[in-house]
């Protein structure tokens, strides 16, 4: 998941009831009170530049994207400099939040995101997330603050199907579609918990729901000609029988470009026993193949240090990612919050990650006249 703040931060025993189900965090924006730079003379400056975009895949077939989330977003870069130094290699793709109760559309993120060769990867979420960072402040046992933050009446999943935020959704949508360059927006994300107020399993939301409110912000966006969103459905990994399945909430081939799924090691169940990336992923990707065969993207991981097996994790993860048909890229959760799960931070991950990014088939670069991977 995305957290609200910068530096908000969860208590240790909400990691453990938690698991990985909420992942640790990341920036959100914009903040009203922190206005975006200007953005560089090189990005795309044309208000009236076309939706549609045309080139080279990406990623091309047989290769996969590397991609980051950071704690300061694009609003300061350092943090992927510092990915990229460890790495070894340059991220293409950048993932950042945006809270609906307060994000406006600042063309400036994404340019700055842009100009620096990555795919802006836009994580929206339809919710007021004052109402979280004042659940966490209250102390309570973790599942009470999953209840109370997910408890959101305003952000009902049937108003959004109604038109309620038509006019918010239409001020995007027209907003992305002058970028005149792809971008990905992975919508009301991890649905299958009951964390978020746009759960079915929470808010007062009703089976359905979900699909239905899916669908409407993307015909929004279509009705406004911004045909270069790139729209990523992103379920959280599957921990055990008692997590929510995936029935009813997938949108449909329509209305879905890529699939993703989010999941960690090194927090709360998963530090008993070393568990792989097929223990944690396996199970769900299996659900969602069952769905569809869009191309498939880690959209969260992370391994933490204090796992004692960060740069193992790393090694057999990226050992078993070709084994997933259509997985064309992973996105590291580069923050050290609650747990440190940098690369950065640690030699002997960063090494175990640059071994690991520096064969062929990560060898891939993006461009704004880059075209999204639409199938295998």
């Amino acid at each position: 998941m995305t957290v609200p703040r910068v530096g908000l931060a969860l208590a240790g025993a909400l990691l453990l009831a938690y698991a990985f189900v909420v992942a640790p965090g990341v920036w959100r924006a914009p903040d009203p009170g922190h206005p975006a730079r200007p953005a560089a003379s090189g990005a795309p400056a044309t208000a009236d530049a076309p939706a549609a975009v045309a080139g080279v895949a990406f990623p091309p077939v047989g290769r996969a994207f590397v991609g980051v989330m950071t704690d300061t977003g694009p609003y300061e870069l350092g943090a992927v400099d510092r990915f990229a130094a460890a790495a070894g290699r340059a991220p293409q793709v950048m993932l950042f939040g945006a809270s609906w109760a307060s994000a406006t559309f600042d063309r400036a993120l994404f340019d700055r995101i842009a100009e620096r060769g990555m795919m802006p990867m836009l994580g929206w979420e339809p919710w007021d997330h004052a109402v979280d960072e004042a659940a966490r402040d209250t102390g309570l046992p973790a599942r009470q603050v999953d209840r109370l933050r997910s408890t959101q009446p305003d952000y009902r999943l049937a108003r959004v199907t109604a038109g309620d935020f038509d006019g918010y959704l239409r001020s995007w949508a027209e907003g992305v579609r002058t970028l005149g360059y792809p971008i990905a927006i992975r919508f009301a994300h991890e649905m299958n918990g009951d964390w978020y107020p746009w759960s079915e399993r929470a808010n007062g939301n009703h089976p359905g729901d979900y699909v239905r409110a899916w669908r409407h912000v993307h015909d929004v966006f279509a009705a406004a000609g911004a045909t270069n969103v790139t729209w990523v459905w992103s379920p959280n990994a599957r921990w055990d029988k008692t997590t929510a399945g995936l029935t009813g909430l997938y949108p449909g081939d329509d209305y879905v470009d890529w699939v993703g799924v989010t999941g960690y090691y090194g927090m709360g169940a998963f530090t008993k026993t070393y568990s792989p990336f097929d223990q944690i992923f396996g199970p769900t990707v299996a659900e969602i193949r069952a769905m569809t065969r869009k191309p498939l993207v880690v959209t969260e991981t992370a391994a933490a240090e204090s796992s004692g097996h960060k740069a193992r994790w790393i090694r057999e993860t990226f050992a078993s990612l070709p084994r997933y048909p259509n997985l064309i890229g992973l996105i590291w959760f580069e923050v050290d919050k609650e747990q440190d799960w940098r690369i950065a931070g640690s030699p002997a991950a960063a090494a175990a990650f640059a071994e690991a990014v520096a064969t062929d088939r990560y060898d891939v670069t993006w461009s704004p006249s880059s075209r999204p991977r639409a199938g295998p």
